[in-house]
């Protein structure tokens, strides 16, 4: 009995440290899910200024009357003029790349933005840039 009794008091306190590893692992777990969803989002977000941009710069026509009739013209200068408008009054953190028309119709804006953790985590790195291009064309009907 005695035996016994010796081997159940070795075993105390033994659960604790295992208890401190798994707590810290779902703290680490949980960081790094929570960083990773913010980013998503944050991507998502830059993904969608791109594309209100794009369809602002689409806007930026110049309307041309010829023989063959009406035609809207775009030029970089409308597309990127649109395109800076919309963002400065969307998100002031993003920026215009670049604001340009390949064809005259569509207009093709590339976007930037820094994202960081919302969170201090050793595991993420800050400063990661994203980069979204969106393509819109304009149509005369």
């Amino acid at each position: 009995m005695t035996r016994a009794l010796t081997l159940l008091r070795e075993e105390e306190g033994s659960t604790l440290p295992l208890i401190l590893g798994y707590l810290l692992l779902a703290i680490a777990v949980t960081l790094v899910c929570v960083c990773a969803t913010d980013l998503y989002i944050a991507q998502k977000r830059l993904d969608s200024l791109a594309d209100s941009a794009a369809l602002a710069g689409a806007d930026g026509f110049v309307l041309s009357v010829g023989a063959d009739g009406a035609r809207a013209e775009l030029t970089d200068g409308g597309v990127r003029e649109q395109a800076l408008a919309i963002v400065a009054v969307i998100d002031s953190d993003a920026e215009v790349l670049a604001a340009t028309t390949p064809d005259g119709v569509s207009a093709r804006v590339s976007v930037r933005a820094v994202w960081n953790p919302p969170m201090l985590s050793p595991f993420i790195p800050g400063g990661v840039e994203l980069i979204s291009t969106a393509t819109s064309r304009t149509a005369l009907r």
